[in-house]
């Protein structure tokens, strides 16, 4: 027990603080869900009153539907274009470190300052969008008072900031593969396509399950791009995530109802439904993974 001790002490801090910051709060959430709380004065005891107006609230739906849409907007691409620029780094043999410093930038950049060079690049009348919209002889659309221009320019913001981490990623993959399996296939005869679907692909699932898991993860707690990118038209969360409310996430729900609206009670039982919704995808992500090891363990 005595020889033990420095391992507990180096490891004190850790769950000190995992304490402070995390159990805490989510135990105070928890307790919080039940009553009606608008910050001052005392919390009103009020049962499971905020779990059953959460199963019927239609913007909690609403935010749920906007959720899972801009995640599929957001990862698919994300996915291609990262196996893309993975690709074509691996062949990259000059300035190779440089490139993958340059991909990574969008990933480091605040997401609120990206927001707001998002905000102009899809600006109504003088954004970049529109501009090549209107070199390729289109009229101008306005993207942020549009349902699915506000979603587009939310999922455009989540593939800019993405792609380059998730390359480097796929590129460490990439790396791994032993090089013997593609003078294998080059002997039997196999074009580049076919490279890729039958040796690149299947070696690359693990590193794909991963990406999608912490992008299924990212993406059901996504808050800053539409919260940047729609505030100017939000007063609470009626009117969050712009027009018809097509920008508003669960997150942003949240965010609306506890910080703009000062109902903390309810808006801790919708933080206690998007910690249900993400631990049941999660699961799901996880099924998926145990199966492919067990693939691969026999």
């Amino acid at each position: 027990m005595r020889k033990a001790l420095p391992i507990y002490a180096a490891l004190s801090p850790y769950f000190f603080f995992f304490l402070i910051f995390a159990a805490a709060p989510m135990i105070f959430t928890l307790l919080l869900a039940f009553t009606d709380w608008s910050g001052l004065g005392g919390a009103k005891f009020v049962g499971l009153e905020n779990f059953r107006y959460l199963i019927s609230d239609h913007l909690f739906y609403k935010s749920l539907g906007n959720t899972l849409i801009l995640w599929a907007m957001g990862t698919i691409p994300t996915l291609i274009l990262a196996t893309i620029v993975a690709l074509m780094l691996n062949k990259t043999m000059r300035f190779s470190t440089t490139y993958r410093v340059i991909y990574l930038v969008p990933n480091i950049t605040s997401m609120v300052a990206m927001g707001i060079l998002f905000s102009s690049i899809f600006s109504s009348q003088f954004g970049l969008a529109n501009a090549i919209r209107n070199v390729l002889g289109q009229s101008n659309i306005a993207w942020l008072q549009n349902e699915w221009g506000i979603k587009v320019a939310i999922s455009s913001l989540t593939v800019w900031s993405f792609v380059g981490y998730n390359a480097l990623l796929i590129l460490a993959g990439l790396q791994a593969i032993d090089k013997s399996q593609y003078e294998a296939a080059a002997i039997d005869g196999a074009n580049g396509w076919q490279t890729f679907f039958h040796v690149t692909l299947p070696q690359l699932r693990a590193i794909v399950l991963f990406i999608t898991l912490m992008s299924t993860i990212g993406s059901l707690q996504s808050f800053t791009e539409a919260q940047v990118l729609t505030s100017s038209q939000s007063s609470g969360a009626a009117s969050a995530g712009g027009v018809n409310n097509s920008g508003l996430t669960m997150v942003l729900y949240f965010y609306s109802v506890a910080f703009q609206e000062n109902r903390y009670g309810y808006g801790a039982t919708i933080a206690w439904g998007v910690f249900v919704v993400v631990l049941f995808f999660s699961i799901i992500n996880w099924l998926v993974t145990r199966e492919h090891d067990r693939e691969v363990a026999r």
